[in-house]
């Protein structure tokens, strides 16, 4: 971190350093990375910390997790060879202990490439899983709305809910992620919020009602989708990335928050890592539906660790399409 901000993100509050590869202590155990995810909790963690993390000071290695390789090893339990996730940082090397802060994940699965562990089958993809099945009591013959579809974890929202037995309609902002979202991605349907009227065709493609919202975009675009909420749905608020640029004056003020207690509804956040004792059973779900050809995923791939600020960047203007990653040494 080059500069802490106080807006929007720009190349400016970020540099590029160089320096050795770090050798492995006993103890340790080096990771080369292949490929590093972007989110938006990671301006958050420039700011303030997200109230999870120390707040970064400048000078500090940006903070985000990875996906990478076993290279060099003094620890028994992480062989070289092993592939693992976890918090591995914006940086091509990591020296780890397996403390509990890395939060490292040891890959199972061997369906699919290994940059899905941080995305479908990693901690974006067990967001989407746990957050509409433990969170959202997602139930068969659910009419799901989700925000924010074509993002990294709304992207797998639509091939959760079909395969559970419910089906989903997802909000996006341009014609490509619309159709992206019907035609591989597993939604019923899609509705392009910047060129219809939100809420007209939520009614319209959703008559009887909605019995569960996945939202991770907040503001009015949660607004338009409480209006349609039937008795006893769920909302589950995973993001808010329409907010998180917002002053205290400036912020969406819910209209129709009232519907809640109107319809005997439940709205609940959640934090991932509380449900930790369920990655398992999610990686396992997913893994076995992509080997059956029932899930399809999407990822937005830059090239190059220099491409680090630019993909995180373009998080806030809607420029990823799927789950936004950076390969820096995949092979």
């Amino acid at each position: 971190m080059a500069e802490r901000p106080t807006g929007d993100l720009q190349d400016r509050h970020f540099r590029l350093e160089s320096g050795p590869i770090p050798e492995p202590g006993p103890g340790q155990f080096l990771i080369r990375s292949l490929y590093l995810s972007v989110a938006p909790v990671m301006r958050m963690y420039m700011i303030d910390g997200a109230g999870i993390e120390k707040p970064l000071e400048v000078g500090d290695t940006l903070l985000g997790r990875g996906v990478g390789e076993v290279v060099a090893s003094r620890h028994p339990d992480y062989p070289v060879g092993e592939i693992v996730h976890g918090k591995l940082g914006w940086q091509e090397y990591c020296l780890c202990d397996g403390s509990p802060w890395f939060m490292l994940y040891k890959v199972r699965q061997r369906v699919a490439p290994v940059s899905t562990a941080l995305g479908v089958l990693g901690i974006t993809g067990f967001t989407a899983y746990l957050g509409l099945t433990q969170i959202g009591g997602l139930r068969a013959g659910d009419r799901v709305l989700v925000s924010g579809a074509a993002g990294g974890v709304g992207s797998n929202c639509g091939w959760i809910s079909r395969n559970l037995g419910a089906t989903a309609v997802g909000i996006a902002g341009t014609r490509e992620k619309c159709a992206l979202l019907t035609g591989k991605l597993g939604y019923e349907a899609a509705i392009n919020y910047r060129e219809e009227s939100l809420e007209a065709r939520i009614g319209e493609l959703c008559p009887q009602g909605v019995d569960l919202i996945f939202d991770n975009v907040g503001g009015a675009v949660l607004d338009a989708a409480l209006a349609h909420l039937n008795r006893h749905g769920r909302v589950v608020l995973c993001g808010r990335i329409s907010q998180y640029f917002a002053g205290e004056q400036a912020r969406y003020a819910l209209q129709n928050w009232w519907r809640i207690g109107k319809q005997r509804a439940r709205m609940q956040g959640f934090f991932i890592y509380d449900l930790a004792e369920h990655f398992a059973e999610a990686e396992a779900a997913m893994a076995g539906w992509i080997g059956e050809g029932r899930m399809n995923w999407q990822e937005d791939i830059l090239e190059g660790i220099e491409q680090m600020p630019r993909a995180l960047i373009r998080l806030f203007e809607g420029g990823n399409v799927g789950k936004q990653l950076v390969s820096v040494g995949a092979r």
